[in-house]
């Protein structure tokens, strides 16, 4: 473990669980028969695409605004993502009532940035190629007086993530279910820390593994190297909400205790997964928060005789691109 940083605990979980009691969505843990036939074992589904705004984000987001102070910050909020971050964060600030300024790729998905502003927020876009993302929002933050509150790297959004993974052990328990993996949708490992906090506490027995898009694998990699890697290129994968450029500073520093490994899998895959969870599990689920069904179904980790629980971190995907992955377009 890193030394010198504020990492947060399985208490700032049970906390974050606390402010998010009677905000955010209990998502259910779901039997899936037909993915489980498919995968020999048992399956157990958490769809965080029925969250609040469509993804796990909004739990993470209002942990960290509602702790935030406005007296030291009256110009309320910043922040920079892709998409669900910034969904979660505008209603985050709308529901503690403060302005909000998110930087915003100008290639995000069209529902994304729709959502965003439907929220009431301020978006302000940028070149994720030539441009850097959290210097504009740090920018901003200074500007405004506002505080600037990352996507994944930060204690108060991992804890409000890895209530994802508390529910995941109180519901498996609730279904009698002793789960041997669970499989975690990937881009700068917030998530996946915050899951991972939780199901080491509650369920120790049960092995974490992040599951990341083909070419954007830098926490595969950084785990065999033991330090942080960057991945190549920052655009180029349908997984648009998974394509941070490296995992986190905080982030590695609990995944590379905590997990069991991380899997990668391709567009191709991610694209079958949102069909299966379309004509199958009945599911609306964008590409990038499809990846650890599609690890399961691409046959990644062997479920034979195991329970594994997945979760499908998303549900904001551009419609025009889901009705091109629904009729095998694209």
């Amino acid at each position: 473990m890193s030394s010198g940083l504020t990492l947060p605990s399985f208490d700032d979980v049970l906390a974050a669980a606390g402010r998010l009691a009677h905000v955010a969505v209990r998502t259910p843990l779901l039997e899936a028969p037909e993915l489980s036939a498919a995968a020999g074992g048992r399956v157990l589904v958490k769809p965080e695409c029925l969250q609040r705004m469509g993804a796990f984000k909004f739990r993470g987001a209002y942990n960290a605004v509602s702790q935030i102070d406005g007296s030291v910050s009256p110009g309320g909020v910043t922040a920079c993502s892709s998409g669900n971050h910034a969904q979660g964060m505008a209603e985050a600030a709308r529901i503690c009532g403060l302005p909000a300024a998110i930087v915003m790729p100008a290639d995000a998905p069209r529902l994304k940035l729709a959502r965003t502003r439907g929220a009431g927020a301020e978006v302000v876009t940028y070149d994720r190629v030539t441009e850097n993302r959290e210097e504009i929002a740090d920018r901003l933050a200074r500007e405004r007086g506002a505080a600037f509150v990352p996507p994944y790297d930060h204690p108060h959004i991992i804890a409000g993530q890895g209530t994802v993974g508390l529910e995941i052990a109180e519901q498996a328990q609730a279904m009698g279910a002793e789960v041997d993996a669970v499989l975690v949708p990937c881009g700068g490992g917030g998530l996946v820390a915050g899951v991972g906090l939780a199901v080491r506490h509650e369920m120790p027995g049960a092995e974490v593994y992040a599951v990341e898009p083909a070419g954007f694998d830098d926490h595969a990699r950084s785990l065999a190297s033991g330090r942080r890697e960057r991945n190549a290129a920052l655009a180029g994968s349908i997984c648009d909400a998974l394509l941070a450029p490296t995992p986190g500073e905080l982030t590695f520093a609990l995944n590379r205790e905590q997990l069991a490994g991380a899997l990668t899998v391709t567009d191709a895959e991610a694209k079958a997964a949102v069909r299966f969870a379309f004509e199958v599990l009945k599911l609306v689920v964008e590409p990038g928060g499809a990846v650890a069904l599609a690890a399961l179904l691409a046959g990644r980790l062997p479920a034979a005789g195991r329970t594994v629980a997945i979760v499908l971190s998303g549900g904001n995907v551009d419609p025009d691109l889901y009705a091109e992955i629904l009729s095998r377009a694209c």
